[in-house]
């Protein structure tokens, strides 16, 4: 049986979609050739790509809406830089809520001024900040919706004036929202979708017109756009496994399923940190992530006797970042229910025998 998988990242898959993943390594198609070793211009691959492309926007409801999806490489890191790249003329505003935000920010005064509108950087990015007000004489708005190494979400989004740009790395597809407020969203797909390696990027297409400056062409947003996300060798097997995983998703119902179920997790989780007089939270409850769960016990005598019993149990990536320490239980969308359920039961035994 597998581990129960709470790694931050790379994410845990639908076991459904790792088979399919690697019985196309060896033989794609049937056509006795791998998937990995097939033209990325050949028709399979092109079909691949294609489908991964319309059903992140189907799944956004962005289809024919004037919206765009690519899969690109560099990883979500690369996005802190091209976003600016691309989009930021005199000045952009940013929402500072953690690490990522944080290195988003200093890839950005690179080409321009900018407005830190609100930061929680104060509490140790325990909390999400409520109270900013975007200006308007920027030239877009970027924040981040879910914030992986401390455990905080965004459960809603500003209204804004100007272009906002969002990085949903860690919580893409894992909850319903709408949309179409993003001029341009992008998350790495190790968490929600499949191995690293690409990116997705999904772009309204009138924003394509205000790009900035001259751009490079592989960092050139409307390069990639206008070449159908073919402008150089795509990551291949990052991009089927994520098309597959779309697949899986779709299957099971889209993301109104996957956000009950995703729900369901949390609320079973964080009722037991509450409950336990064991484990403290780290974060304030109303911006608590529904993907990354973060706490601490309140004793760390225990901590030995606590890491011997999870790993007993054969649950696997429960350690905190090291900026932060503790636990950190990522809940991504492939986790099963009775996963969280080992976790708890472990939490529960462990104040048994405390």
């Amino acid at each position: 049986m597998k581990k129960h998988n709470f790694s931050a990242g790379p994410c845990i898959l639908p076991e459904s979609v790792l088979k399919k993943a690697s019985e196309a390594v060896i033989n794609f198609n049937n056509d006795d050739l791998s998937l990995i070793e097939i033209s990325h211009r050949s028709q399979p691959f092109v079909d691949v790509i294609e489908k991964a492309r319309a059903l992140a926007l189907e799944h956004l409801n962005l289809q024919d809406k004037g919206y765009t999806a690519l899969f690109l490489q560099g990883g979500a890191s690369s996005q802190f830089l091209m976003t600016a790249y691309n989009f930021l003329d005199k000045k952009a505003a940013y929402l500072n809520t953690g690490t990522w935000s944080s290195k988003a920010i200093e890839e950005a005064k690179l080409f321009g001024d900018l407005v830190e509108v609100a930061s929680s950087k104060d509490k140790n990015f325990n909390y999400i900040p409520k109270e900013f007000t975007i200006p308007t004489d920027v030239d877009y708005f970027h924040c981040t919706s879910n914030n992986t190494i401390y455990g905080t979400q965004m459960k809603s989004f500003p209204e804004s004036e100007v272009p906002m740009i969002c990085d949903m790395s860690s919580d893409i597809f894992s909850r319903q929202l709408d949309f179409s407020k993003f001029d341009l969203i992008y998350a790495g797909a190790q968490k929600n979708m499949g191995p690293a390696g690409a990116t997705l990027v999904v772009i309204k297409n009138d924003f394509l017109d205000k790009i900035c400056r001259v751009v490079p062409s592989m960092l050139n947003y409307k390069m990639h756009a206008d070449k159908d996300s073919m402008y150089n060798t795509p990551p291949v097997f990052s991009v089927y496994v994520s098309m597959l995983t779309l697949e899986w998703l779709k299957e099971l119902g889209g993301i109104n399923f996957i956000e009950e179920l995703n729900q369901k997790k949390a609320d079973l989780l964080y009722t037991e940190i509450d409950r336990n007089p064991l484990f403290r939270g780290l974060v304030n409850k109303e911006d608590r992530s529904n993907m990354n769960a973060t706490f601490v016990l309140e004793n760390e005598q225990l901590q030995e006797r606590f890491n011997t019993m999870w790993l007993d149990a054969r649950i696997n990536g429960l350690e905190g970042h090291r900026s932060v320490g503790g636990y950190r239980a990522s809940m991504y969308n492939a986790l099963p229910l009775y996963s969280v359920q080992a976790l708890v039961d472990v939490m529960k035994e462990l104040e048994r025998k405390a």
